[in-house]
């Protein structure tokens, strides 16, 4: 990781009609780092990712380093959780790959470079097979596997992430988290991925930032997971399910003596 941050965020608020939803954030991503975005529901994660995308006005202070193009500026790669796709148009993984590249209509032919561009990116993510398959009929797994390698082509020098693995299966959430994790260290870009899965967050993230409208503490996943730390950002009954554990399950959340994965 280099000296100078990739991101930089200080007294960073955001009211949205009438309302605060985060509160003088303070907080920094290091150069190179996959960075965990936890905090219950309503804590203003998305809202960040939105700040840092320049979608939604804040006050206080954004800072980038520098990326890797000659300007200086970095490029931000954003996968969202849902994205309102006609599930039903004639449109093919190729199809939606190449249409943010060309510019030429899709009807006419694509351009040979970008469909070559297009079949290695979703090689990076195993996904070469899905490429002559429509859209409508991906899995929920195989369409956030798309998504990221969309982001992917853009080369970027941070890419955001707001929970890519919601609504997939728990096999297949192991999955892309760790192939997320061995493309990040490759093109070693800067990652920063919301999360409500601690065990994917403690097995994954290099650096942890807990927010509930504030920033509640932020550092690595042992000195941010304790049990302390979770109990007063999730509650009493949230705890760390380990998916590679054999002996762990989940329980109830009305049992106080037994604790819950804050997948909330």
């Amino acid at each position: 990781m280099g000296q100078e941050p990739a991101i930089s965020l200080q007294k960073v608020s955001v009211r949205l009609g009438g309302v605060s939803i985060l509160e003088e954030v303070d907080a920094t991503v290091e150069r190179g780092s996959l960075t965990a975005l936890i905090g219950p529901n309503g804590a203003g994660k998305t809202t960040l990712l939105m700040a840092l995308l320049g979608l939604v006005p804040y006050t206080g202070t954004i800072r980038f380093g520098t990326g890797k193009r000659s300007n200086g500026h970095p490029r931000i790669g954003y996968v969202p959780q849902h994205l309102d796709l006609d599930r039903g148009a004639p449109i093919t993984v190729l199809d939606l790959m190449v249409m943010s590249m060309q510019r030429r209509p899709l009807w006419f032919f694509w351009q040979a470079e970008l469909k070559k561009k297009a079949e290695e990116n979703l090689g990076r993510v195993q996904s070469a097979h899905l490429i002559k398959k429509p859209i409508g009929k991906l899995s929920g797994g195989e369409f956030q596997r798309v998504l990221l390698a969309l982001a992917l082509q853009q080369e970027p020098d941070i890419l955001l992430l707001d929970e890519p693995v919601s609504g997939v299966d728990m096999a297949g959430e192991l999955l892309f988290c760790d192939l997320l994790e061995e493309i990040q260290r490759e093109a070693r870009f800067t990652l920063v991925m919301v999360s409500h899965d601690l065990s994917i967050v403690t097995r994954h993230a290099d650096h942890v930032i807990c927010l509930n409208r504030k920033v509640q503490c932020q550092g690595t996943a042992p000195e941010v997971l304790t049990p302390d730390n979770i109990q007063a950002i999730y509650g009493v009954h949230a705890g760390i399910y380990d998916h590679h554990d054999p002996q762990s399950h989940h329980t109830p959340a009305g049992d106080p003596g037994r604790s819950n994965d804050a997948r909330r």
